[in-house]
């Protein structure tokens, strides 16, 4: 009887090893598959001179792209149309010639530095903004423009702000994603929050916010490109 039970633990023991071998192999797996080091090697070997290591960016030079709210919001393909297709007017060149799976990688090894649930889909979803370009104006003169710039042009500018008021950029957002964007801001960045009473510099409704994103939609740099 006692050899019996000895036996049974030996081989409960061996199952219990067998299967946190499994669990290791799958866990080291997803931590370095293929596409994350492809990414890493394409990154390091395209982007790190202006994002900087780890994608956390340069202030007037090159935005974070694993600032946490930012991965949260942006949809794959936000991201992927960006590299593939580059910002005109900016620093940031088109890299189409990663072709479809280089630029994929990237955006994988990207997304690996992801710390908050996705909202990409939820955000994306969210109605186009309708409001009054006069009085977004006014706001985006008051509160934008001295990091972005008085249209839109970003670093050209000389501040810390991307260009949010050019084609390369507009024409790829949607207006979920700008509006969580003046929302929330990036943490670790010099784009605050401008929605709530702890926001810092203003404490916007969803009506401003929806003024400032129509009057960005109404810039020439935009308009010259919209059919």
């Amino acid at each position: 009887m006692q050899a019996r039970r000895l036996f049974q633990r030996i081989n409960h023991l061996t199952l219990f090893i067998a299967l946190l071998g499994v669990s290791f192999s799958a866990t080291v797996f997803a931590a370095e598959s293929p596409s994350i080091t492809t990414g890493k090697q394409l990154y390091e070997e395209h982007c790190i001179f202006c994002h900087q290591e780890n994608g956390i960016g340069q202030v007037g030079i090159a935005p974070s792209l694993t600032n946490k709210e930012l991965l949260s919001i942006a949809t794959d393909k936000f991201l992927i149309d960006t590299i593939r297709d580059g910002q005109d007017g900016t620093s940031m060149a088109a890299f189409s010639m990663l072709g479809s799976s280089g630029i994929q990688a990237i955006v994988a090894y990207l997304r690996s530095f992801e710390k908050l649930p996705s909202r990409a889909a939820e955000v994306d979803r969210q109605p186009d903004a309708f409001g009054d370009p006069r009085l977004g104006q006014q706001w985006y003169e008051q509160i934008c423009s001295t990091c972005h710039g008085m249209a839109g042009e970003g670093y050209a500018a000389g501040g810390s702000g991307t260009a949010i008021g050019k084609r390369g950029f507009l024409s790829k957002a949607s207006d979920g994603f700008i509006r969580e964007t003046i929302r929330i801001g990036r943490s670790n960045t010099a784009m605050y929050g401008f929605q709530g009473p702890t926001a810092g510099l203003a404490d916007l409704d969803d009506r401003e916010i929806d003024d400032i994103i129509v009057y960005l939609r109404s810039l020439p740099t935009y308009q010259a490109t919209v059919e």
